[in-house]
Formats: C-alpha cells, sequence, structure tokens
C-alpha cells in the first residue's frame, strides 16, 4: 500500500503513531504490512533491479530504459519494456540527456570543390560504400581540441578520427588517412562533408583523388545534410564530455580514445540499428550477406 511505504519513507523525522494519526490509517496495520515477507513478485523486481543497476554501470550510466531493456533481451531475460521503465525510474537511473551543438563550420566563400552526391540518402546497401566525416570542437582547461571523424553510414561505425589542437587540413586528412587504412575499400566509395575550409582544401582533395573517393560536399547552414556525424557528436557529448570538465588535454586524448574504439564502436547500442553495435551490426549482416 503506498500510504505505507510513505509512512516507512518518513519514520526517521516522524514518529509511526503520529504519520498513521495524520493518514488516517492505524498502527497495527501498518506494523503488519511492514513486517509482511516481500511477495514473489517484489522479489523478482529486487533482483531485476541489481541487474538493471549493473548494465546501467556497463553502460557507463549512458543508457536509458530502451537500451537496458535490449541488454537484458540479449541476457535472455524476459520482461516487459514499461517494468524496467518503472524500476529505473524509481531508482532514479537514467540515460544522458543530449544538448544542442553549437556552429563549428569554417566556410571558404565562393568555393565549392564537389556536388552533394547524396542527397540526404544515408542508408547505403554495404560498409564502405558512403563515409560522411565532420570536425567539432572539445573544451579542456589547456584550450580546445579538435576532433575529427570519418563514419561509414552503414553501420554508423567510426572508421577513422583524429584529435589535434589546431585546425589545420592535415586534420581531416588524418582522420581519411586511418579510415583507409582499416578498411581498405573496393569498389565506388563517396566521402561526404559540409563545406568547412579542411574539406575543400588542396590536400584533403587530393588524397581522395589518390584512393579513388568521389567527394561529396553537402549544402550551406543545414545540419540534416550531414545527419549521421552530427548525430555521433551528440551522443559523444552527452555520453562522455559534457558530463565533467576537462583540466588536460592527454586526459580527454585518452577518454576520447576509449570511447570510439572501445566502448561506441564495439558495445554501444544504436537504435537505427536495430539496438546492435555498429560492431555487431556489421558482423551480422556480413555472415547474411554471405549465405
Amino acid at each position: 500500500m503506498s500510504v505505507f511505504r510513505f509512512i516507512a519513507a518518513q519514520r526517521a523525522d516522524h514518529s509511526i503513531k503520529t504519520l498513521c494519526r495524520v493518514l488516517g490509517v492505524s498502527r497495527s496495520g501498518f506494523h503488519a504490512w511492514a513486517t509482511r515477507p516481500p511477495s514473489t513478485r517484489e522479489l523478482a523486481d529486487r533482483a531485476l533491479l541489481e541487474r538493471v543497476r549493473q548494465l546501467h554501470v556497463a553502460s557507463r550510466r549512458t543508457y536509458g530504459a530502451p537500451r537496458i531493456y535490449r541488454d537484458l533481451k540479449a541476457d535472455g531475460v524476459r520482461v516487459g519494456r514499461k517494468r524496467v521503465e518503472r524500476l529505473m525510474r524509481k531508482d532514479g537511473l537514467s540515460g544522458t540527456v543530449k544538448r544542442r551543438r553549437g556552429k563549428t563550420t569554417i566556410r571558404v566563400p565562393g568555393v565549392r570543390v564537389a556536388e552533394d552526391l547524396v542527397k540526404r540518402d544515408f542508408a547505403p546497401p554495404a560498409p564502405n560504400q558512403l563515409w560522411v566525416s565532420d570536425i567539432t570542437y572539445l573544451r579542456t582547461w589547456q584550450g580546445w581540441l579538435y576532433l575529427a571523424v570519418v563514419v561509414d553510414c552503414y553501420s554508423r561505425r567510426v572508421v577513422g578520427w583524429a584529435l589535434e589542437d589546431n585546425l589545420r587540413a592535415e586534420l581531416v586528412v588524418d582522420a581519411l588517412e586511418q579510415a583507409l587504412q582499416r578498411r581498405r575499400p573496393q569498389g565506388r566509395l563517396i566521402h561526404h562533408s559540409d563545406q568547412g575550409s579542411q574539406y575543400v582544401s588542396l590536400a584533403f582533395g587530393r588524397r581522395c583523388r589518390q584512393a579513388g573517393i568521389e567527394q561529396s560536399i553537402g549544402g550551406r547552414g543545414s545540419a540534416y545534410d550531414n545527419a549521421v556525424c552530427e548525430s555521433f557528436f551528440k551522443t559523444l557529448k552527452s555520453d562522455l564530455i559534457d558530463r565533467r570538465s576537462w583540466p588536460e588535454k592527454a586526459e580527454l586524448r585518452s577518454a576520447v580514445f576509449d570511447y570510439i574504439e572501445c566502448f561506441y564502436n564495439r558495445q554501444r547500442r544504436h537504435s537505427s540499428l536495430g539496438y546492435l553495435s555498429p560492431a555487431e551490426y556489421e558482423k551480422i549482416t556480413a555472415h547474411a550477406r554471405a549465405a
């Protein structure tokens, strides 16, 4: 009974006699409720909540009920999503809240090196057909760091990235170079970005041509033209960056490496992938294509 639970929660500050009188219930009824052994449902909820807490910690306290529910299903636990939501809400457990991203693109007026080949269609049928890139700023007490990423739209996997304390064109070239070394793409590959000065630079265009990559540039002033990268940066910042301050650049470098390589690519469930991680999605779909 909810009134008895309220009395139990307030008994440290008020006498049980007073609480029962004010709330219009008998002391004997409260004591009978308090000494009653927990029901089977209550015991099951306690055991389930303990597992939910473990999974929440394993997610680095970033998962809300939808992803915790998927983790439980993967563990073979038969439970309803609403029950998971109720237990997490009661225990004060929640996922991260995404903030709006500020403007980071620095454009070169009058310069456009490629057309938009993507037209907001970010759903290629296989890996290494459409990569998207962007840059975001990360603040530390020692100054800014700049993160450039290359994301494979097929699996939302970060296939290349670079983190530096400058915005020279080498930043995006290094991220692309890492992606090329890791993936060794064959066949037609489109690289899509915004109109940032680094992506319209001669050095970046030359490396794309050398690798046989078709370069695509989105329109001006619309986050939807590079929505996949925008989504990744929002996730990175809500899961990691915005949850604390970063005194040292070296500490943030290490944290970004750990987040991308150990957590995001390999563990973090992605709603657009049926709540699989990018690595799991690539593995499962590779088997399906080979069958």
